[in-house]
Protein backbone atom coordinates (compact mmCIF):
# COMPACT_ATOMS: atom_id res chain seq x y z
CA UNK A 1 0.00 0.00 0.00
CA UNK A 2 0.63 3.62 -0.36
CA UNK A 3 0.29 6.38 1.99
CA UNK A 4 0.14 6.81 5.33
CA UNK A 5 -2.60 9.37 6.16
CA UNK A 6 -6.29 9.05 4.50
CA UNK A 7 -7.56 5.96 2.72
CA UNK A 8 -4.21 3.81 1.68
CA UNK A 9 -3.64 3.05 -2.17
CA UNK A 10 -2.92 -0.42 -3.21
CA UNK A 11 -0.16 -0.21 -5.42
CA UNK A 12 0.71 -3.11 -8.34
CA UNK A 13 3.72 -4.23 -8.06
CA UNK A 14 4.63 -6.99 -10.71
CA UNK A 15 7.41 -9.61 -10.18
CA UNK A 16 9.88 -8.17 -12.98
CA UNK A 17 9.56 -4.96 -10.49
CA UNK A 18 10.63 -7.03 -7.64
CA UNK A 19 13.60 -8.66 -9.77
CA UNK A 20 14.91 -5.39 -10.39
CA UNK A 21 15.49 -4.27 -6.72
CA UNK A 22 16.89 -7.80 -6.21
CA UNK A 23 19.56 -7.14 -8.86
CA UNK A 24 20.68 -3.83 -7.52
CA UNK A 25 20.31 -5.44 -4.09
CA UNK A 26 23.32 -7.89 -5.00
CA UNK A 27 25.05 -5.72 -6.14
CA UNK A 28 25.75 -3.65 -2.86
CA UNK A 29 25.27 -6.45 -0.01
CA UNK A 30 26.98 -9.17 0.15
CA UNK A 31 25.28 -12.97 1.30
CA UNK A 32 27.16 -12.56 4.15
CA UNK A 33 25.62 -8.81 4.77
CA UNK A 34 22.01 -10.91 4.23
CA UNK A 35 22.70 -13.55 7.25
CA UNK A 36 20.90 -12.50 9.69
CA UNK A 37 18.58 -9.87 8.06
CA UNK A 38 15.21 -8.32 10.80
CA UNK A 39 12.05 -9.00 9.43
CA UNK A 40 10.17 -6.85 11.26
CA UNK A 41 7.70 -4.65 9.06
CA UNK A 42 4.24 -5.52 7.93
CA UNK A 43 3.49 -7.20 5.08
CA UNK A 44 1.38 -3.73 4.30
CA UNK A 45 4.31 -2.10 3.80
CA UNK A 46 7.26 -1.75 0.87
CA UNK A 47 9.92 -2.24 3.24
CA UNK A 48 8.64 -6.22 4.21
CA UNK A 49 9.08 -6.68 0.25
CA UNK A 50 13.10 -5.42 0.72
CA UNK A 51 13.65 -7.83 3.61
CA UNK A 52 11.80 -10.93 2.72
CA UNK A 53 12.08 -11.05 -1.05
CA UNK A 54 15.46 -9.74 -1.59
CA UNK A 55 17.07 -11.90 1.77
CA UNK A 56 15.81 -15.45 0.76
CA UNK A 57 16.25 -15.02 -3.05
CA UNK A 58 20.37 -14.13 -2.51
CA UNK A 59 21.22 -16.78 -0.07
CA UNK A 60 20.45 -15.20 3.32
CA UNK A 61 18.28 -15.49 6.55
CA UNK A 62 15.99 -13.97 8.47
CA UNK A 63 15.17 -13.17 11.63
CA UNK A 64 11.18 -12.93 12.46
CA UNK A 65 9.93 -9.97 14.46
CA UNK A 66 6.10 -7.89 15.12
CA UNK A 67 8.03 -5.31 15.19
CA UNK A 68 11.33 -3.38 14.78
CA UNK A 69 10.91 -2.62 19.07
CA UNK A 70 10.61 -6.17 19.90
CA UNK A 71 14.27 -6.84 18.94
CA UNK A 72 15.59 -6.35 22.95
CA UNK A 73 13.10 -9.20 23.56
CA UNK A 74 14.02 -11.56 20.79
CA UNK A 75 15.47 -14.91 21.62
CA UNK A 76 18.09 -14.71 18.15
CA UNK A 77 18.59 -10.80 18.83
CA UNK A 78 21.93 -11.52 18.21
CA UNK A 79 22.28 -12.98 15.17
CA UNK A 80 20.41 -10.18 13.92
CA UNK A 81 23.50 -8.30 11.31
CA UNK A 82 21.17 -6.10 9.38
CA UNK A 83 18.42 -3.33 10.30
CA UNK A 84 15.93 -2.53 7.93
CA UNK A 85 13.64 0.06 9.11
CA UNK A 86 12.60 3.80 9.78
CA UNK A 87 14.88 6.19 11.35
CA UNK A 88 12.28 7.22 14.37
CA UNK A 89 12.28 3.27 15.15
CA UNK A 90 16.31 2.79 15.16
CA UNK A 91 16.16 6.20 17.08
CA UNK A 92 14.18 4.37 19.98
CA UNK A 93 16.01 1.45 20.42
CA UNK A 94 19.62 3.87 19.75
CA UNK A 95 18.46 5.38 22.96
CA UNK A 96 17.69 2.66 24.80
CA UNK A 97 21.00 1.14 24.02
CA UNK A 98 19.09 -1.54 22.58
CA UNK A 99 20.89 -2.16 19.15
CA UNK A 100 23.04 -5.65 19.55
CA UNK A 101 26.27 -5.36 19.03
CA UNK A 102 26.00 -8.28 15.96
CA UNK A 103 24.80 -5.51 13.62
CA UNK A 104 26.89 -4.42 10.97
CA UNK A 105 24.50 -2.43 8.57
CA UNK A 106 21.42 -0.42 9.28
CA UNK A 107 19.58 0.20 6.98
CA UNK A 108 16.58 3.56 7.15
CA UNK A 109 13.86 4.41 4.94
CA UNK A 110 10.59 5.88 5.37
CA UNK A 111 11.26 9.24 6.79
CA UNK A 112 13.96 11.83 6.44
CA UNK A 113 17.33 11.19 8.10
CA UNK A 114 18.44 13.86 10.35
CA UNK A 115 22.39 13.64 10.31
CA UNK A 116 22.65 14.18 14.08
CA UNK A 117 21.04 10.40 14.05
CA UNK A 118 23.74 8.97 11.66
CA UNK A 119 26.47 10.72 13.98
CA UNK A 120 25.09 8.58 16.90
CA UNK A 121 24.38 5.48 15.39
CA UNK A 122 28.31 5.39 14.21
CA UNK A 123 29.30 5.31 18.05
CA UNK A 124 27.49 1.79 17.89
CA UNK A 125 30.11 -0.64 18.67
CA UNK A 126 30.44 -3.07 15.07
CA UNK A 127 28.19 -1.20 12.98
CA UNK A 128 30.20 -0.84 9.87
CA UNK A 129 27.51 1.20 7.23
CA UNK A 130 24.55 3.29 7.80
CA UNK A 131 22.33 3.10 4.82
CA UNK A 132 19.99 6.42 3.64
CA UNK A 133 17.30 4.79 1.02
CA UNK A 134 14.81 6.69 -0.49
CA UNK A 135 11.55 5.11 -2.11
CA UNK A 136 8.16 5.41 -2.79
CA UNK A 137 5.69 1.98 -3.17
CA UNK A 138 4.76 3.01 -6.80
CA UNK A 139 8.74 2.55 -7.29
CA UNK A 140 8.99 -0.89 -5.83
CA UNK A 141 10.25 0.29 -2.59
CA UNK A 142 13.70 2.03 -2.92
CA UNK A 143 14.77 4.20 -5.66
CA UNK A 144 18.14 6.36 -4.43
CA UNK A 145 20.44 5.30 -1.72
CA UNK A 146 23.65 6.68 -0.58
CA UNK A 147 25.97 5.48 2.31
CA UNK A 148 25.43 8.33 5.14
CA UNK A 149 28.72 9.34 6.78
CA UNK A 150 29.68 10.00 10.51
CA UNK A 151 30.08 14.17 10.55
CA UNK A 152 28.56 14.42 6.69
CA UNK A 153 25.40 16.16 5.03
CA UNK A 154 22.15 15.26 4.56
CA UNK A 155 21.43 13.67 1.74
CA UNK A 156 19.35 11.10 -0.35
CA UNK A 157 22.33 10.43 -2.82
CA UNK A 158 21.74 9.31 -6.75
CA UNK A 159 19.44 6.31 -7.92
CA UNK A 160 20.04 3.00 -8.16
CA UNK A 161 20.36 0.52 -10.67
CA UNK A 162 17.48 -0.16 -13.52
CA UNK A 163 16.34 3.63 -12.17
CA UNK A 164 16.47 7.03 -13.71
CA UNK A 165 15.82 10.50 -11.65
CA UNK A 166 14.52 13.80 -13.03
CA UNK A 167 14.27 16.85 -10.90
CA UNK A 168 11.05 19.12 -13.27
CA UNK A 169 9.94 22.17 -13.18
CA UNK A 170 5.63 22.05 -13.34
CA UNK A 171 6.02 22.02 -16.94
CA UNK A 172 8.42 18.22 -17.05
CA UNK A 173 11.40 20.41 -17.76
CA UNK A 174 14.97 19.80 -15.92
CA UNK A 175 15.81 22.55 -13.40
CA UNK A 176 19.05 23.84 -12.85
CA UNK A 177 21.45 22.55 -10.20
CA UNK A 178 20.79 23.58 -7.14
CA UNK A 179 17.24 24.54 -7.69
CA UNK A 180 14.42 23.06 -6.27
CA UNK A 181 11.94 20.82 -8.27
CA UNK A 182 9.74 17.82 -8.02
CA UNK A 183 11.03 14.36 -8.06
CA UNK A 184 10.15 12.28 -11.23
CA UNK A 185 11.35 8.31 -11.53
CA UNK A 186 11.46 6.20 -14.33
CA UNK A 187 13.07 2.29 -14.98
CA UNK A 188 12.02 -1.12 -14.09
CA UNK A 189 11.09 0.21 -10.67
CA UNK A 190 7.91 1.94 -12.27
CA UNK A 191 4.90 0.05 -11.15
CA UNK A 192 1.74 -1.07 -12.87
CA UNK A 193 -0.01 1.94 -11.26
CA UNK A 194 -3.18 1.87 -8.44
CA UNK A 195 -5.29 -1.05 -8.13
CA UNK A 196 -8.97 -0.40 -9.30
CA UNK A 197 -7.66 3.65 -9.31
CA UNK A 198 -7.17 4.44 -12.98
CA UNK A 199 -8.01 8.03 -12.79
CA UNK A 200 -5.29 8.09 -9.89
CA UNK A 201 -3.13 6.20 -12.03
CA UNK A 202 -3.47 8.20 -14.58
CA UNK A 203 -2.89 11.38 -12.58
CA UNK A 204 0.45 10.14 -10.81
CA UNK A 205 1.94 7.96 -13.97
CA UNK A 206 2.30 10.36 -16.84
CA UNK A 207 4.07 9.82 -20.27
CA UNK A 208 8.22 9.98 -19.97
CA UNK A 209 8.72 12.89 -22.35
CA UNK A 210 12.74 11.36 -22.06
CA UNK A 211 11.68 8.22 -23.11
CA UNK A 212 11.60 6.53 -26.91
CA UNK A 213 10.29 3.42 -25.60
CA UNK A 214 6.51 4.56 -24.17
CA UNK A 215 8.00 4.63 -20.91
CA UNK A 216 6.41 6.49 -17.78
CA UNK A 217 7.46 8.72 -15.31
CA UNK A 218 6.10 8.38 -10.94
CA UNK A 219 5.35 11.54 -9.91
CA UNK A 220 6.79 11.45 -6.42
CA UNK A 221 5.32 14.74 -5.13
CA UNK A 222 8.79 15.38 -3.39
CA UNK A 223 10.63 18.52 -3.49
CA UNK A 224 14.87 17.80 -3.95
CA UNK A 225 17.17 19.61 -5.91
CA UNK A 226 20.72 17.77 -7.67
CA UNK A 227 23.63 19.26 -5.74
CA UNK A 228 26.53 20.10 -8.20
CA UNK A 229 28.13 16.66 -8.06
CA UNK A 230 25.28 14.95 -8.46
CA UNK A 231 23.47 13.76 -5.18
CA UNK A 232 20.23 14.35 -4.79
CA UNK A 233 19.10 16.35 -1.70
CA UNK A 234 15.61 16.09 -0.63
CA UNK A 235 13.86 19.65 1.05
CA UNK A 236 10.42 18.04 1.52
CA UNK A 237 7.07 17.52 -0.07
CA UNK A 238 5.44 19.57 -2.73
CA UNK A 239 2.05 19.85 -0.31
CA UNK A 240 4.62 21.70 2.51
CA UNK A 241 4.68 24.94 0.90
CA UNK A 242 3.10 28.21 2.57
CA UNK A 243 2.35 31.30 0.71
CA UNK A 244 2.86 34.24 2.67
CA UNK A 245 2.24 37.84 2.07
CA UNK A 246 2.37 36.69 -2.16
CA UNK A 247 5.95 34.72 -1.75
CA UNK A 248 5.19 30.96 -1.88
CA UNK A 249 8.23 29.36 0.83
CA UNK A 250 9.15 25.95 1.30
CA UNK A 251 9.10 24.91 4.81
CA UNK A 252 11.71 21.85 4.69
CA UNK A 253 14.47 24.62 2.72
CA UNK A 254 14.20 26.25 5.51
CA UNK A 255 14.34 23.10 8.43
CA UNK A 256 17.27 22.34 6.03
CA UNK A 257 19.08 26.15 6.53
CA UNK A 258 18.40 25.95 10.70
CA UNK A 259 19.59 22.36 10.93
CA UNK A 260 23.03 23.21 8.83
CA UNK A 261 23.59 26.02 12.21
CA UNK A 262 25.85 23.68 14.37
CA UNK A 263 23.84 24.95 17.84
CA UNK A 264 20.71 23.43 16.03
CA UNK A 265 20.41 19.35 15.88
CA UNK A 266 16.60 19.47 15.10
CA UNK A 267 14.30 22.08 13.33
CA UNK A 268 10.24 22.20 12.63
CA UNK A 269 8.66 24.88 10.95
CA UNK A 270 5.04 26.42 10.25
CA UNK A 271 2.90 29.19 9.53
CA UNK A 272 0.80 30.59 12.35
CA UNK A 273 -1.81 33.30 12.05
CA UNK A 274 -0.60 36.55 13.97
CA UNK A 275 -2.29 39.45 14.38
CA UNK A 276 -0.79 40.75 10.92
CA UNK A 277 -1.10 37.61 9.07
CA UNK A 278 0.77 34.31 8.77
CA UNK A 279 4.34 34.63 9.99
CA UNK A 280 6.89 31.90 10.03
CA UNK A 281 7.71 30.19 13.18
CA UNK A 282 10.29 27.66 14.06
CA UNK A 283 10.74 25.42 16.80
CA UNK A 284 14.25 23.59 17.58
CA UNK A 285 16.32 21.22 19.59
CA UNK A 286 19.64 22.60 20.25
CA UNK A 287 22.82 20.57 19.63
CA UNK A 288 23.91 21.29 23.87
CA UNK A 289 21.09 18.95 26.00
CA UNK A 290 22.19 21.78 28.53
CA UNK A 291 20.55 24.73 26.73
CA UNK A 292 16.62 22.32 26.30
Amino acid sequence: TSGSTGLPKGVAIAHRNVLALIDWSNRVYSTDDLQGVLASTSICFDLSVWELFVTLSSGGSIVLARNALELPELADRDRVRLINTVPSAIAALQRSGQIPPSVRIINLAGEPLKQALVDSLYQQPGLVHVYDLYGPSEDTTYSTYTRREAGGQANIGRAISHTQSYILSPDLQPVPVGSAGELYLAGAGVTRGYLARPGLTAEKFVPNPFSSDGGRLYRSGDLTRYRADGVIEYIGRIDHQVKIRGFRIELGEIEARLVQQASVREAFVMAHDGENGQQLVAYIVPSDAAMA
